[in-house]
């Protein structure tokens, strides 16, 4: 096996033990009713809603299914013990996927868009990159790509928002493979309202652009931006008359 290959497949593992913890340390602060990495002045942007009915029931089923294997397993310790190590830890991997989800919402701050994906991966897009942002219902069915130059945070199989951008961004999935996309698709509970205030911050962004810019240009009058005009009265190159 050569060395690049070994070196891949410890950095996946290391992803992968990343991504375990991340959803058990969720787990903590969802009982805590904590959000993860939302600042103050930043807005959360809810996604958790439109998968929580299917994960729930599916928790439901896995517990189920537990109490039955136990029962069919009664007269077997060891088969019984490992069957409920499993099952266990499935019930807990499936509250750790909502836990996720619900306690590292997308986050809107004054700078940037910060998408993420439960605990599996996250993208953080500057606001002065977005060309446009849309309202935009897609039910996902497979992986749709724009030239492969699209990336979609899908939500119970489906995204609400699209985001254009003016310049790409590197996407980063779960085991490391990197792709520089232009077109970002995700879903929140509250599309309509998130793509308002995406857009408001984006309107922003460009005005304090737009006055850095004018406060940086040179004067008509030749002066340098942010430099007072020669004061009324005062000799600008030709002395002041003098009596006699």
């Amino acid at each position: 096996m050569s060395r690049e290959s070994t070196l891949s497949r410890q950095s996946a593992l290391r992803r992968l033990a990343a991504h375990e913890a991340r959803w058990l340390v969720s787990l903590g602060w969802w009982a805590a009713r904590r959000r993860i990495g939302v600042a103050p002045g930043s807005r959360a942007l809810g996604y958790a809603g439109a998968q929580a009915a299917f994960v729930y029931g599916l928790t439901f089923v896995c517990v189920v299914e537990t109490v039955a294997v136990g029962v069919l397993l009664a007269d077997h310790p060891a088969a019984h013990a490992v069957m409920l190590v499993l099952d266990c830890y499935t019930v807990l991997m499936m509250l750790g996927l909502q836990a996720a989800a619900v306690t590292r919402p997308h986050v809107l701050g004054a700078d940037t868009l910060w998408l993420r994906e439960g605990a599996r991966r996250d993208l953080r897009i500057p606001l002065e990159r977005i060309a446009a942002v849309r309202h935009d219902l897609r039910f996902v069915r497979a992986a749709e790509k724009d030239g492969g130059a699209a990336v979609e945070l899908a939500v119970g199989g489906q995204t609400s928002v699209t985001v254009e951008l003016s310049e790409p961004v590197v996407a980063v999935g779960l085991l490391g493979r990197r792709e520089s996309v232009r077109t970002v698709r995700f879903h929140a509970d509250d599309a309509r309202a998130a793509v308002t205030e995406l857009r408001e911050r984006v309107a922003a962004v460009a005005a304090r652009r737009e006055q850095a810019a004018a406060g940086a240009a040179p004067r008509t009058d030749g002066t340098a931006a942010g430099a007072a005009p020669p004061a009324e009265g005062t000799a600008t190159g030709a002395g002041r008359g003098g009596g006699g």
